[in-house]
């Protein structure tokens, strides 16, 4: 499938002053097949390197950092040679070998003419407990799950992403079911490509769902796995309670529906490793949208999503059908699932996510992002109902000089307001849109 994260890759490789390129995301977001393809399509030539699977992998760099030394043993396991910039290097899994991501500084400093991708599912959570990093050494590029326009192209619909892409508003507004069809299949499938290969092939959402349950088992492994023990038991209380606290009416964390009187001291650090393993994401709220938006965080509220919206109504136990039965899917769980479309768009576009609600109130925006230089509220309506009361609590107080809505109903611009339609939100996020 055709990911978004491939004109990075070629940035990347035309570089004069190229470092080891370090991949980031959460298991089964497609960093193997992403790299193994580019590799594939760009190098004559991929000599790929697994931690995890190749047991004596480690003791290649459990020796020194001598380059050459290095690159003969790499070889030998290659069982063919490795031509600087005709062979595309990868280490995945790197984290299982900390001597590895050492490695990477001297691979930089003493011979850049090698390139090297290097990847790892748990490598947030590794470089947290410790593990000695080259900072400055390598780049970084963060993988998530297909988007909706990543979707679409993968779906065949091309004519609707060209409608999309030229921002042709009237074609979208006569196409608006086939799009809205588009949208309710993507939040039951969500982006992970293993599912939408899947599904691609059989048409069967039970096998997706089948498939979307076992990602989630694979998670639950890896925190026995990799998880400190102490934590563990926290680790899966959070992961087990992302639902009911998405579900409740004021979706903001409660430590107490943990434990009854629970703290953040107790579970702060289990929040912290299911971040690091890329698996959650944490929306801070903003006491004021000032900027930079970082400097207003207010780090004691916060919300908590999944990585991906089809393993959020997996865990969740959102029936199939509400795929196929009108608006079912916008009316279970409160929007969230709208909300948490919205979350991960964000995140693959570069943006750190906040929301915003006042000290005191029950006004609440559910997204709050700076582009550019503005700071711009984002409010996620589920459905087509455009009232939206806090939105304008928040233009009244603030005067910004944007505010977004986005919903399902067409695009339409008033005085104070947009309201860009879900499946418009990604284009409207790219710099050149003129929406």
């Amino acid at each position: 499938m055709k990911r978004a994260a491939y004109k990075q890759l070629m940035d990347w490789k035309q570089q004069s002053n190229r470092k080891p390129l370090i991949i980031q995301g959460a298991r089964q977001v497609g960093k193997t097949y992403l790299m193994k393809s580019f590799g594939a399509t760009e190098y004559q030539e991929v000599a790929y390197f697994n931690f995890e699977t190749t047991r004596t992998l480690s003791s290649i760099f459990q020796k020194g950092y001598a380059i050459t030394s290095m690159i003969s043993s790499l070889e030998i396991l290659h069982g063919k040679p490795i031509i600087p910039t005709q062979t595309l290097i990868i280490f995945d899994e790197i984290q299982a070998c900390p001597e590895a991501i050492t490695s990477l500084k001297y691979f930089y400093e003493e011979a850049p003419e090698y390139h090297i991708f290097a990847a790892g599912s748990m490598l947030g959570v590794a470089i947290h407990q410790g593990v000695s990093f080259p900072v400055g050494k390598v780049s970084f590029l963060s993988l998530y799950p297909l988007s909706f326009h990543e979707f679409l192209e993968a779906s065949g619909a091309h004519g609707l992403l060209e409608a999309i892409d030229k921002e042709q508003l009237d074609i979208l507004q006569m196409l608006s079911l086939e799009l809205l069809d588009y949208y309710k299949r993507y939040c039951f499938l969500g982006g992970m490509p293993e599912v939408l290969n899947n599904y691609f092939e059989y048409n069967d959402l039970h096998r997706a769902r089948v498939i979307q349950n076992d990602i989630l088992q694979s998670y639950e492994n890896d925190f026995s796995k990799h998880a400190p023990i102490a934590q563990l038991p926290r680790i899966r209380m959070v992961w087990q309670s992302i639902v009911p606290q998405l579900a409740k009416e004021n979706s903001k964390f409660l430590y107490s529906m943990l434990r009854t009187g629970g703290r953040a001291k107790e579970f702060e650090m289990a929040i912290e490793w299911l971040k690091d393993a890329g698996v959650i994401h944490k929306v801070v709220r903003l006491s004021k949208p000032g900027i930079p938006i970082a400097s207003y965080a207010d780090f004691s509220d916060f919300k908590i999503y999944l990585s991906d919206v089809g393993l959020l109504g997996a865990m969740s136990n959102l029936p199939i059908d509400v795929v196929l039965e009108g608006d079912r899917l916008f009316e279970e769980f409160k929007g969230v699932m709208a909300e948490q479309f919205v979350c991960q768009l964000l995140l693959s576009k570069g943006y750190s996510t906040h929301y915003w609600s006042p000290d005191a109130g029950k006004s609440e925006v559910d997204f709050v992002i700076q582009k550019d230089l503005r700071v711009i509220p984002i409010e996620v309506k589920s459905g087509e109902n455009l009232r939206a009361r806090s939105l304008r609590v928040y233009f009244d107080k603030y005067q910004p000089l944007e505010c977004i809505r986005t919903s399902l109903a067409g695009y339409q611009k008033q005085d104070w307001v947009k309201n860009v339609p879900l499946y418009l939100l990604e284009r409207w996020l790219n710099r050149e849109s003129s929406l």
